[in-house]
């Protein structure tokens, strides 16, 4: 390469890793020619799903049992339609490590249950579900997972068209399906695209992230410990009733993503991939590299272009057979480095030395392409929170191609605010720094709180703000001291979040509204109980609890943040900081932001130093009676600015404001 990577020109800081960085754009245009001489393109080459698997070839009126298992020395079909038989139907082998089955028409039928018994590379013979099947079911009776033929004779008809690139900055609304009802049990798509979607397209938000949808075994993995990556999960309904679910949300103008898992997978045997051939290494690598020492789980080995194929023909499945318009990779950072990412990162040597995984970064490299050729616009999402450089910059750059990254630090902050300091003690100068504290053009998700900081052993902001106290007094003619400060603090935190984090927003289903209590799968420590697994909608439809106060502030936030395209605004700058009166003022798209986190100090005419000299007006009040707050604040008042470029303001404690220029 004859001219420096954009990466490096743009952060000299880089220019020492230079080498790697070239090495690794290298090894992706390598990868990508050998890939296009093969199969002419990438998306092409991410076609595996098409030829592995159980098809139904209408031209031919047969059916292709197809399964990739290099080492097996033996692979048979057995289900319902032999009655199980072990050694009835073997399978043909092929070159490239590839077992073949065709049968006739009539040999198999939509819905029957199926397995693969494989004579593995060790002698063992074990039944399991094929790698690429499109759906398994579980038995009710002995829970043992089975896959299942899924050809039904009418294809889903979509209503539907919808561009994700559309969305702009994403307004994110985080769920999980099997919770998204009251009720104490397991809920479907279809239930949640008829209840649930309305009420996101209420509240405002643009995208919902659905988790736990490719199929795992255990319900209280959160969806983290996959199984059979190809299968929606059965739980929740049919595959057609998961299309319905997103053609409904596309419908409302919400773009779907899907939290996809390719950072490791279930250990299970019987379920999953594990040990699929008998070889130890198939998928995954080989003995202790294999093994996610903290999640328990398998580790994928990307340097094995079969792996590779098999993960991009996943990417590209979930595109185009269920229309996901992007996603949220889980784990990115364990995928990044050798380590799992199980350290501190305090220089750019942790990022370009011999703990970074390239053959990852080759994977990912190729996922963040292949997901623009096959959904130009489409939003891709990692989750890191080692803060590699180039990880959401364009390949050509060479970065690794992602649209945005999760602010993980920033819900950390202040559940650790939260826990550990008085209000009165918060260090402002701190608050700013995590908050703003981001990759230059990277585009960032912030977030107050999500799924992680509502799991069972921790708690949701509301619940660290206001704890018990929620069970008995959120009634609207009932004022309590610990109420009103934790939903004046949970609506300048929200708002702070999304003003100064990111270039666009996530939340959790229902914290919105303050949702107290933690989440808690259905296990036997809590005698297999659905009580915390599930969201109650009914505190928030009740026009007696301050629930609602909550709601129609986050309504009135995303309203604000969508209208004013406030996330697509280059990054705001602090203006000023009081350290004695504890006020931030920061500008953000030519909106000035006041923050005063003081617990009872309030300030008349309060100076401000303001770009511009327009007088401008209030906008948004977290302290709006309307909302829950004390109304302190007359919205009929404008705000000119004097000669020297000062605005004096009414600044209430516990309370921030928006002022926009007037036109």
């Amino acid at each position: 390469m004859t001219e420096r990577p954009i990466l490096v020109v743009n952060d000299p800081w880089l220019e020492p890793h230079q080498g790697v960085i070239e090495r690794r754009m290298r090894r992706l245009a390598g990868e990508i020619s050998s890939i296009e001489m093969q199969s002419g393109s990438l998306a092409a080459h991410a076609t595996g799903h098409k030829y592995v698997g159980i098809h139904f070839h209408s031209a031919a009126k047969e059916w292709a049992v197809r399964e990739w298992a290099p080492a097996a020395q033996a692979v048979f079909l057995i289900g319902d339609f032999n009655g199980w038989n072990r050694e009835s139907h073997p399978l043909e082998s092929l070159p490239a490590g590839i077992w073949q089955l065709k049968l006739p028409a009539a040999a198999l039928e939509h819905g029957q249950k199926v397995k693969l018994h494989i004579v593995g590379a060790d002698g063992s013979r074990r039944d399991r579900i094929p790698a690429c099947i499109r759906r398994a079911v579980q038995d009710p009776v002995t829970h043992d997972y089975s896959g299942q033929i899924w050809n039904p004779p009418e294809a889903y008809v979509w209503k539907h068209h919808f561009d994700p690139s559309s969305i702009g900055a994403p307004l994110i609304y985080e769920s999980h399906v099997g919770m998204g009802g009251e009720e104490p049990r397991v809920h479907t798509y279809r239930e949640f695209a008829d209840s649930v979607l309305p009420r996101v397209s209420k509240a405002g938000y643009n995208t919902v992230q659905l988790m736990a949808v490719q199929e795992h075994p255990y319900y209280g993995s959160f969806g983290y410990h996959v199984s059979s990556f190809f299968a929606p999960c059965s739980r929740f309904g049919t595959p057609e009733d998961l299309k319905y679910l997103i053609d409904t949300a596309h419908g409302l103008g919400i773009a779907v993503l899907l939290d996809i898992v390719h950072s490791h997978a279930v250990k299970n045997i019987a379920e999953g991939l594990n040990d699929f051939d008998g070889s130890g290494n198939q998928y995954f690598h080989k003995g202790e590299r294999g093994e996610h020492p903290l999640w328990d789980s398998k580790c994928f080995d990307y340097g094995r272009a079969e792996v590779r194929q098999f993960l991009l023909s996943n990417v590209r499945y979930w595109l185009e057979e269920f229309r996901f318009d992007g996603f949220r990779f889980d784990g990115v950072t364990s995928m990044l480095y050798h380590s799992r990412g199980n350290k501190s990162f305090g220089s750019y040597d942790d990022y370009f030395g011999d703990d970074a995984d390239d053959d990852a970064i080759l994977y990912l490299n190729l996922a963040a392409r292949l997901i623009q050729d096959i959904k130009p616009g489409a939003i891709a999402i990692a989750e890191d929170m080692s803060g590699m450089p180039g990880l959401c910059r364009p390949n050509e750059e060479g970065g690794i191609g992602f649209t945005h990254r999760l602010a993980m630090g920033i819900p950390d902050y202040w559940i650790k605010l939260l826990k550990h300091s008085r209000d009165e003690d918060w260090n402002l100068d701190e608050l700013w720094g995590v908050l703003s504290n981001r990759r230059h053009g990277e585009a960032t998700i912030a977030y107050a709180e999500s799924h992680d900081q509502a799991l069972v052993g921790d708690k949701t902001l509301a619940f660290w703000l206001m704890d018990q106290e929620m069970y008995w007094h959120m009634g609207k003619d009932d004022p309590h001291p610990v109420i009103e400060r934790g939903m004046a603090l949970h609506k300048m935190i929200r708002l702070a979040t999304l003003a100064i984090g990111g270039e666009g927003w996530l939340n959790f289903m229902g914290n919105e509204f303050g949702h107290p209590e933690w989440l808690d799968f259905p296990r036997e420590g809590n005698g297999w109980s659905f009580h915390y697994c599930r969201r109650q909608w009914s505190l928030v439809d009740n026009p007696e609890l301050k629930y609602q106060w909550l709601a129609e502030f986050d309504r009135e936030l995303m309203d604000f943040a969508r209208k004013a395209n406030l996330l697509a605004k280059p990054a705001a700058q602090v203006l000023y900081i009081d350290h004695g009166a504890k006020i931030l003022v920061a500008e953000r798209g030519n909106f000035i932001f006041v923050f005063n986190f003081s617990i009872d100090q309030s300030l008349f005419s309060y100076p401000i130093r303001v770009p511009g000299f327009e007088t401008r007006r209030l906008i948004l009040d977290t302290d709006a009676a309307h909302t829950g707050g004390h109304g302190r604040i007359d919205y009929s008042f404008n705000y000119p600015v004097d000669e020297e470029g000062v605005m004096r303001v009414y600044t209430p404690s516990r309370s921030a404001q928006v002022f926009e220029k007037m036109s």
